[in-house]
């Protein structure tokens, strides 16, 4: 009985002893935060950049979080995200050692809370007649301050940054200057009375720019100017189809000041195309850098354009789903990871891309930032309306990967030896000064031509345009009352973080190095190329039969007279029945092969994805199995 009854206390003990465990460490775990982000690109991690912002604070910055916390009517997916924001917040407050003050508001109605959000422009989103829901922050430091009025689930991914530049912008509140240059209407365009006239519709910034906007001051630079302001920081220059020689020497001079330059140019820009309204391939839509680029030592043909297998894009095309090798999905494969600006980028979209080839001149040094696979090849511009079988027909590759973007560092030559061009005659005469004014007048002070760079300058060029447009790198969704621009792969980041490198606030680069929704097949892509080209040389074979009897029937028709045109001739009839027997029979072994080629890439794609869902299951029913026999076979040597 007493054994019993020792049996009882002992365990009434026991049990009481795990549960003040359990509340100790529940207790100890409110306080110590401790988390393990196993995710592929670590989602929930702040990056380095983020940390070396909130290592330089030196002065206390406010971070006021608005959620409408208690309001029934607060979207479940609103809310979940809430919590996403709230705990990254924390991960900021606690990583800057209290420099980073979360304060966290529930604007109820007619609250003093509701009104401090009215006065930080964060904006209630109307989710039925009577209620709105609130989630976003305001950061101040001193006398700078910027909003978030709304934090958008769909831009999720881009969290960290966005909260990372707000703490960045309010810290150091003095902006450089970035200046624009192109002939697309880049930087906005508004109505006017011409256009109307012309049936345009006013456009506004494209988002990149706006995105610049929140920590920079753009400025609008004329393709025809002759002089870089010397307080503009970086130069962005967007496809400049026919830049005056005078911009290319007030760009060469620009750089020999030290000045910085991101430059897009392109064998054939859609935008372009599609802004003035012709669709498909053609000529006249190219543009280039024609002084400067032969003077660094790197060649740029605007008039052919990279085709690539390997990262083709699937497009659908009426009815059919087709795999475009001049529209390149670029992954990691050709992305320099080891550099800052490519670390910063998953994948790329970039659509009738050039090649960057050449040597760069003396003196400056060249890092290849985005390349082409090996499988690639260059091709006519004018190729691209025949369609992607007949490019990949006559594509030939040439074992070699083509730079895309590149960045040229170092002291730049001139392009321009024998100095400042002679500027185009105006259309309007200049008026003759009296000669009271110009006896009055001081005389002018010429500013003599650099020859070379007195600092070190820094051009990234990348060799298409279209990727920074708007509807390639990303789409606008409308959540609640509110338009958000959803990044659909790394093209945003990329072009931003080209421009943030360069103005020197580097550290925001890294911050976007997040998951993309773009993934392409890139092993499925190589899969299929393989097979293609296997069975091209017979499509292309059966192919030439046809159009040789084509051809042959074509010949006879031509060679009778006017007058015997409707009239058959026995060899015409003769040909004409051969041609329907050989066609029949072409046609029926082209359809065979083709449907062999579909098949096999089927099964390449089945073969895939099967091991991509199986082989998981497989490998843990294996590891159990083994070991289940491990402590089997341990109990029987007990």
């Amino acid at each position: 009985m007493k054994g019993k009854l020792d049996s009882l206390i002992y365990s009434v003990v026991g049990v009481i002893a795990v549960l003040i465990i359990i509340v100790a460490i529940n207790l100890l775990g409110g306080f110590i935060k401790f988390r393990s982000d196993l995710t592929e690109n670590k989602l929930y991690t702040l990056s380095d950049g983020t940390k070396k912002i909130l290592n330089k604070l030196d002065t206390d910055v406010v971070v006021r979080f608005y959620f409408s916390k208690d309001t029934a009517s607060m979207p479940v997916p609103l809310r979940t995200y809430a919590q996403e924001v709230q705990d990254l917040l924390d991960e900021y407050q606690q990583y800057s050692h209290g420099k980073v003050k979360v304060i966290k508001l529930d604007p109820k109605p007619d609250s003093d809370a509701e009104d401090s959000a009215n006065l930080d422009g964060v904006e209630g989103q109307a989710v039925d007649l009577n209620d709105k829901v609130y989630l976003g922050i305001a950061v101040s430091c001193l006398d700078a301050k910027t909003t978030i009025p709304y934090l958008s689930p769909d831009r999720g991914n881009l969290l960290e940054y966005d909260l990372s530049r707000a703490i960045s912008s309010v810290a150091n509140p003095k902006k450089a200057v970035i200046g624009v240059m192109s002939s697309l209407p880049v930087t906005g365009r508004e109505s006017s009375p011409m256009m109307m006239q012309q049936r345009q519709r006013p456009s506004p910034p494209w988002i990149f720019l706006n995105e610049l906007k929140e920590n920079y001051v753009v400025r609008d630079i004329p393709l025809t100017t002759d002089k870089i302001d010397d307080d503009v920081t970086v130069l962005v220059v967007i496809h400049p189809q026919g830049i005056a020689d005078a911009a290319q020497f007030a760009i060469d001079q620009f750089l020999f000041r030290g000045g910085k330059m991101v430059a897009l140019v392109d064998p054939y820009s859609f935008v372009e195309a599609q802004t003035v309204g012709q669709y498909g391939g053609g000529a006249g839509y190219d543009s280039t850098l024609s002084k400067l680029l032969p003077a660094w030592g790197i060649d740029f043909s605007e008039k052919k354009l990279i085709a690539d297998p390997t990262f083709a894009t699937q497009i659908q095309r009426e009815n059919d789903v087709q795999s475009d090798p001049t529209i390149l999905s670029l992954t990691s494969e050709a992305i320099n990871k080891q550099d800052a600006l490519g670390a910063a980028v998953s994948d790329l979209l970039m659509p009738f891309a050039g090649a960057l080839t050449g040597k760069p001149a003396e003196g400056l040094k060249e890092d290849v930032l985005v390349k082409s696979s090996t499988q690639a090849g260059l091709i006519d511009v004018s190729l691209m309306q025949a369609g992607p079988d007949a490019i990949r027909k006559e594509l030939k590759r040439a074992n070699e990967a083509y730079p895309i973007a590149i960045r040229l560092s170092g002291k730049f030559k001139t392009a321009f030896p024998d100095g400042k061009p002679e500027s185009k005659p105006s259309a309007e005469p200049t008026p003759t000064p009296t000669p009271q004014a110009a006896a009055s007048a001081p005389p002018a002070a010429k500013e003599a031509p650099l020859k070379a760079g007195k600092s070190e300058g820094v051009v990234i060029l990348v060799g298409d345009s279209d990727f920074a447009y708007d509807a390639i790198a990303g789409r606008a969704q409308q959540v609640l009352a509110q338009t958000v621009f959803v990044p659909s792969n790394g093209n945003l980041n990329f072009i931003q973080s080209s421009v943030e490198q360069l103005a020197g606030d580097s550290d925001l680069i890294g911050i976007r190095s997040r998951a993309s929704g773009n993934r392409p097949f890139v092993v499925v892509n190589k899969m299929e190329a393989a097979a293609q080209q296997k069975y091209q040389g017979k499509i292309d074979e059966l192919e030439d039969n046809l159009n040789q009897a084509r051809q042959n029937l074509a010949a006879l028709q031509s060679n009778k007279q006017s007058d015997q045109k409707l009239l058959l001739s026995p060899e015409q009839q003769a040909e004409i029945k051969k041609f329907q027997e050989n066609e029949a029979t072409v046609n029926k072994e082209l359809k065979q092969v083709r449907k062999n080629l579909r098949q096999e890439i089927d099964s390449l794609q089945s073969t895939v994805k099967w091991v991509d869902i199986a082989a998981m299951p497989v490998i843990v029913t294996l590891v159990g199995l083994a070991l289940a026999v491990v402590k089997r076979r341990r109990r029987a040597a007990r």
